[in-house]
């Protein structure tokens, strides 16, 4: 992989072999939660019990576990629509994410914000954003909260290859540059901006955009969660330190659709199952697994068991949580 970045990282196999099984088998355990909520989720889409838009994340799960895996309790995120993943890692309840896609009040957002627009203050996740781009300036004004109270945490901000060409992305380049911000900036590059494919969308590297405002960048393979984890270890202890944002291109593939409604007839099948047989991040993660004994396939099933319970359950609370009442209009608003 291409970087801009020179400094050296102790690759993940030199961690304690005790460490790193455990490391391994939370990876698992966290990609396959998003994988199976995500299927769940589509599935309810299919029953017509959420409504709007609904994007998933099936095929991306590597990169945000292995950046969260480099975070520090604290550190803000803040993402685009494609956001559930993004939940479901930092550790936001699988019941109160299902529940407000399927617009009840014991979702996130009290269900007045389905899909794309969900918060929690708690684990320092701030959205969920409909407009394409929008939360990249967002991503930099948490970051300079976090310079100005001098709290020691950093902002992670993820957007698509698709918003890597809006305007307000290199406003944000320029001022946190300038400033120095604590900001990670994460392109997660599915390889679709929409229906349209990179090469037809983008001109040149996209790990090289913030080039010009002197910002460091690199290219990594976002269906390998311990590259991943490596190359935010090296993004984050970077930006901590006071020296700056980073801009992070993580390679990666999305399986379904651009959304819900997508039939995603502008590519393949047998791209998409190329990408599927060769590079599954979750598969790739589970042989590594038993190669390196980390967990038996008993093991491996069993967490694959407490998955399906726990989505299970997601989907049951969801359906089962009331409608918000016809007065949750006039709460969490500015009004005169």
């Amino acid at each position: 992989m291409h970087s801009a970045m020179a400094r050296k990282q102790t690759p993940p196999s030199s961690k304690p072999v005790a460490n790193r099984a455990a490391d391994l088998q939370r990876y698992y355990r966290d990609m396959l939660l998003i994988r199976r909520f995500e299927e769940k989720a589509g599935q309810l889409y299919g029953m017509g019990l959420i409504g709007g838009f609904c994007h998933l994340y099936i095929g991306q799960e590597a990169i945000v576990v292995g950046i969260n895996a480099a975070q520090k309790e604290g550190d803000s995120v803040v993402t685009s629509y494609r956001d559930h993943g993004h939940m479901l890692a930092c550790g936001m309840e699988a019941r109160g994410v299902m529940a407000e896609l399927t617009g009840r009040i014991g979702g996130y957002s009290k269900g007045k914000g389905g899909s794309m627009h969900m918060f929690s203050r708690e684990k320092a996740f701030y959205g969920g954003h409909g407009i394409v781009g929008a939360q990249v300036p967002i991503g930099a004004g948490l970051a300079f909260a976090h310079q100005y109270k001098e709290d020691g945490h950093v902002s992670i901000t993820y957007f698509g290859d698709g918003a890597a060409n809006q305007g307000q992305v290199y406003e944000t380049f320029n001022m946190a540059a300038l400033w120095k911000l604590p900001a990670v900036f994460v392109i997660e590059n599915n390889k679709y901006g929409m229906g349209t494919c990179q090469a037809r969308h983008a001109a040149g590297e996209l790990y090289k955009r913030g080039e010009a405002y002197g910002i460091l960048g690199k290219k990594v393979n976002g269906m390998d969660v311990l590259k991943v984890r490596e190359a935010a270890e090296e993004a984050i202890a970077h930006a901590r330190s006071g020296k700056g944002p980073v801009v992070l291109e993580m390679e990666t593939y999305r399986y379904r659709g651009h959304s819900m409604s997508d039939p995603a007839k502008y590519r393949s099948k047998e791209e998409v199952e190329e990408w599927r047989s060769k590079y599954d991040p979750i598969d790739t993660l589970r042989e590594l697994i038993l190669k390196e004994k980390a967990l038996s396939e008993d093991g491996l099933k069993r967490i694959e068991r407490e998955i399906k319970d726990i989505v299970n359950d997601s989907a049951t609370f969801a359906q089962s949580s009331p409608e918000p009442d016809p007065s949750e209009l006039w709460t969490d608003i500015l009004a005169d």
